[in-house]
């Protein structure tokens, strides 16, 4: 697992109140943070639920990660920047990692890449159970953004999804 964020302390580390930008991406007193080690779906990106519908899922997680944060007050420790200038964090609502939160309930996969695992061992809990996106099939959120990039269309780019395959 993660460390804990007393293990970092860094200049970058900001608390407080907090708007949801996506699933994972936060604003805190005008600072944006990129939930380390995670990759949720973009807000328009489309997953297909198990009876094979499509629904938003980017949206879906960031409505639930608001819903769950609240008013609460949300506590992150920089571990990092990215190349947009982003703070990468881990971040907590009192002792509950965010991103551990996310990968657990499928609304955001481990992005290894990055994490070096952190969060291989929630993500296999949500696919075992089925949680979220791994309810259905979906593009992995790295691959979508690749698609659009290249200029693919949204829908198209959210087409084919690996979901419980992958």
């Amino acid at each position: 697992m993660v460390s804990t964020p007393a293990d970092w302390a860094r200049a970058g580390d900001v608390a407080g109140q907090v708007s949801v930008i996506d699933g994972d991406t936060l604003e805190i007193h005008g600072t944006r943070v990129r939930l380390y080690g995670i990759d949720a779906p973009e807000h328009d990106q489309l997953c297909r639920d198990p009876h094979g519908g499509h629904y938003r899922c980017g949206q879906v997680a960031a409505n639930a990660l608001g819903a769950y944060i609240g008013r609460q007050a949300v506590a992150c420790v920089e571990v990092d920047r990215d190349r947009y200038g982003r703070s990468v964090a881990v971040c907590s609502v009192g002792k509950v990692d965010l991103a551990d939160w996310l990968v657990r309930g499928g609304l955001a996969i481990d992005w290894p890449r990055y994490s070096k695992g952190d969060y291989a061992r929630a993500e296999a809990e949500a696919r075992g159970k089925q949680s979220g996106m791994w309810s259905g099939r979906f593009v992995e959120p790295w691959r979508y953004r690749q698609c659009v990039s290249a200029g693919g269309r949204p829908n198209a780019c959210s087409a084919e999804g690996t979901g419980g395959q992958r």
